[in-house]
């Protein structure tokens, strides 16, 4: 069982149940629904098919639905694409017009009051690439500094451009509704370039009285990347978005920002995501190539919460072979996991509390005394955080009172989120240790610490911790 959780984003090759029921028993934690391709009647066939699993294997596998944001695409195109000839002349306008080889519209009437004289537009995921030269009325002329065909309904990147505009659309406004009426567990927010896009998501949860789904910031463009930490301070996760940040900045950076949010986010106790970008899923080849394996190693080596399966298990040939592939990588990488020197960085910058005083002994102990799982009673999904934060080198089981904080805790590094059900704490604690003998295959003399608030639901914050063995 790895502590590194996997994400998987699902499309056509994976909606069926029984493909469902393969990608979480190959190791799957949380299902992602990507709503720039979906729609509701797809998505809630999706959720049916993971709450029957839920219940079927008694598994708290949970939901991730991804807004579309704010994005500017183009519009469509006879035949589908367009191609542009480098150093030839191109008009964008603000209005639908009928697409070719010479123009071509955008979905946001006002990016002609965004762009200035010699902003750089690229489509493609950078491989077609702009150049403004003069404003119309209602199009800017555009040379074309790199060439090559554009896909209708394509996505427009603009480095460097600050839009003025709302970042809450109408429809991420109704996606947002959507999420809550269907209780899922987490929402990716897409197109984020400070900590108030943010905390405008964050208002809107406040008032539909749902304390329960946790935000995750997609870090896609050179403002969030200049706005890193106060994002990190508002949000509950970071997702780096790796393909689209190297479309807005340098490539040979992408990797030093990759460093940054994992650092950062296992320092404030957030959840730090990376996307997989398994290319050779894609098609029929199912043997990833050096690259690829040593960049997802070294991700897991640095400590990430989690990662993200994309088009690997949306459209891919083999999405439950991408899965397991990424099993196998995860779990050899962890074993070159530097537990001391996360705790000890943990160390200098602890939350002075009673419970993280606890969390940090609970941490300490499992290192000293080779424990082989850390049983957390928890109410809120609070201490089972607290404790993934310093990386203790040990599975930590946490027992929750029902399925949606467990379900809450599925992102969180070496977390095994259980639901126990309303019991005293004498009870969940029995439970617990019996779902780690299981699952862990504890053996006798096997020392476990335990650790929580005591009397359960009485105590508002973690006041005890002690050592069984088994």
């Amino acid at each position: 069982m790895n502590k590194t959780k996997i994400i998987a984003t699902i499309g056509p090759a994976t909606y069926k149940k029984e493909v469902l029921m393969e990608l979480i028993n190959s190791g799957v934690d949380v299902v992602r629904l990507n709503m720039s391709y979906s729609d509701y009647h797809f998505c809630r066939e999706v959720i049916g098919n993971i709450q029957e699993i839920n219940r079927e294997i008694q598994a708290n596998t949970a939901i991730m639905l991804d807004l579309e944001g704010p994005c500017i695409r183009v519009g469509e195109f006879q035949g589908g694409h367009g191609e542009f000839q480098t150093g030839e002349k191109i008009r964008i306008y603000m209005k639908p017009i009928i697409c070719n080889s010479y123009q071509f519209s955008v979905n946001y009437p006002k990016l002609i009051d965004d762009l200035k004289f010699r902003s750089v537009i690229k489509l493609m995921d950078g491989k077609v690439v702009l150049e403004v030269v003069e404003k119309g009325m209602d199009y800017v002329v555009c040379e074309v500094l790199k060439g090559g065909i554009v896909d209708s309904l394509s996505k427009v990147y603009l480095p460097g451009v600050k839009l003025n505009r709302k970042f809450l659309t109408k429809q991420d406004r109704e996606d947002i509704l959507f999420a809550n009426k269907m209780d899922v567990d987490f929402i990716g927010v897409s197109n984020v370039s400070d900590a108030e896009d943010i905390l405008e998501i964050n208002d809107l949860l406040i008032e539909l009285k749902n304390d329960h789904i946790g935000l995750i910031a997609k870090i896609q463009n050179d403002r969030a990347v200049k706005n890193l930490d106060r994002i990190i301070d508002v949000a509950d996760g970071i997702l780096l978005a790796r393909s689209d940040l190297a479309v807005e900045i340098p490539l040979e950076e992408v990797p030093n920002v990759k460093n940054q949010i994992i650092r950062k986010c296992n320092d404030m106790g957030k959840v730090s995501i990376i996307t997989a970008e398994l290319d050779s899923f894609l098609t029929k080849e199912v043997i990833p190539s050096r690259s690829e394996v040593s960049d997802l190693a070294n991700a897991v080596s640095d400590s990430v919460d989690a990662i993200l399966l994309t088009g690997e298990t949306t459209v891919g040939v083999h999405p439950v072979a991408a899965v397991k592939e990424l099993e196998r990588i995860v779990k050899v990488a962890e074993h070159t996991i530097d537990y001391e020197y996360f705790f000890d960085r943990a160390l200098k910058i602890k939350s002075q509390s009673i419970a993280g005083t606890i969390a940090t002994s609970v941490a300490l102990g499992a290192i000293e005394l080779n424990c082989k799982a850390i049983i957390v009673a928890t109410n809120t999904g609070y201490t089972a955080r607290q404790t993934s934060k310093l990386r203790p080198p040990c599975m930590i089981i946490a027992a929750a009172p029902n399925e949606r904080v467990a379900r809450g805790l599925s992102l969180y590094f070496g977390v095994l989120p259980i639901s126990i059900g309303e019991l005293d704490f004498d009870t969940i604690s029995s439970k617990a240790i019996s779902v780690a003998k299981e699952s862990l295959n504890l053996e006798k003399g096997d020392k476990v610490i335990v650790t929580g608030g005591y009397p359960f639901k009485k105590v508002k914050h973690t006041n005890f911790m002690k050592i069984d063995e088994i």
